[in-house]
């Protein structure tokens, strides 16, 4: 089933910070002073992390019953890398989950690569999403 997922995002009139939102909830996002912001909000790639680690708790919570898992926690801890002499993002994002769970490590692991199936900012990260520019307005 196909659905669309809307989005916008708009520069403020503070340094480089930027409001986002979709269906009336808002994020706003900035760049470190050291980057040339004024530190108002965490900055687009760590939204990102951010996004991943978000999704990934949402599975897991979503599908830990059905694949037998009494989960009573859990949370992921993200970092990326990134190197502008290689490429614009992340050259490498790594991320540990901890489950609170009686559940056996063999059965957590299972459950782990179930979760990085599932997750569809990791989807998207992993495989890649074509990115269409369709308009180009003068305002």
């Amino acid at each position: 089933m196909k659905q669309t997922f809307t989005a916008t995002a708009k520069k403020t009139n503070t340094g480089l910070q930027v409001e986002s939102g979709t269906r009336g909830f808002k994020i706003l996002m900035d760049e470190p002073k050291e980057l040339g912001g004024t530190n108002t909000g965490m900055n687009p790639v760590e939204a990102l992390l951010c996004a991943l680690g978000s999704c990934q708790s949402i599975v897991a919570f979503s599908f830990a019953q059905a694949n037998g898992i009494n989960l009573q926690g859990f949370s992921v801890k993200l970092e990326g890398d990134m190197d502008s002499d290689v490429r614009n993002g992340y050259t490498e994002i790594r991320y540990s989950m901890h489950f609170k769970s009686n559940a056996s490590q063999e059965k957590l692991e299972d459950f782990a690569h179930f979760i990085e199936s599932r997750c569809p900012v990791g989807d998207c990260l992993k495989d890649g999403v074509p990115l269409k520019l369709t308009k180009i307005v003068a305002e």
